[in-house]
């Protein structure tokens, strides 16, 4: 059971992407759901907490609106070390995933999903901008159903650029029922990609 390694649409990256990372940059100082948005800034995301998961849905037009997420943060500076969050795309029954860990990782090598149960193949780094090195690329059923099946936690594991391994531990508790719970509202809030006359195939 491994990562799809296969060249998936345009259209799941379009639409796993941008509430992938939509969501990421909220989840930094997401107001609270009640609060209205200020003036040019993304309206909040519903969010219900099932186990360590947050379910978000965000009020926007988009073939999936809805994502799973889960964050941690260095106890001492509050900094994000890491953060997770997969999606998923009812027109095309396809999930995203993206991870955010630090700068300063090696980027050629990867890092690798473990649990008691599975090992992911090393997953190759997307970009990297101030924040931080992002992974973002479609998910296989088979991954999704092994993160179910295990617990109760998990591990990144990241290279530094100076050749030294770290393991980020994340916990998997609730994710089996946050993952299904995301799956049904996204199917009945998704919308359609709009159509991009002219755009290059």
């Amino acid at each position: 059971m491994i990562f799809s390694n296969r060249l998936v649409s345009r259209g799941l990256l379009v639409a796993a992407g941008f509430v992938l990372s939509t969501g990421i940059a909220l989840a930094q100082a997401a107001p609270p759901a009640a609060t209205p948005a200020a003036p040019g800034r993304p309206a909040a995301p519903d969010v219900k907490m099932v186990g360590d998961w947050a379910v978000r849905c965000f009020p926007i037009n988009s073939p999936s609106p809805c994502d799973i997420y889960q964050e941690l943060a260095d106890k001492d500076t509050r900094q994000r070390v890491l953060a997770i969050s997969i999606a998923y795309v009812p027109s095309l029954d396809r999930n995203g995933i993206i991870i955010s860990v630090p700068l300063e990782v090696s980027i050629p090598k990867g890092l690798v999903i473990q649990t008691d149960n599975f090992t992911s193949p090393a997953l190759k780094y997307r970009r990297c901008d101030r924040n931080g090195c992002y992974v973002e690329m479609p998910m296989d059923a088979a991954s999704i159903s092994s993160l179910s099946k295990s617990g109760p936690d998990a591990h990144i594991k990241i290279t530094a650029d100076g050749g030294k391994e770290f393991s980020l531990k994340f916990s998997l508790n609730g994710f089996a029922s946050a993952y299904d719970q995301m799956v049904q509202q996204a199917k009945e809030k998704a919308k359609p990609l709009p159509k991009q006359d002219g755009a290059a195939q």
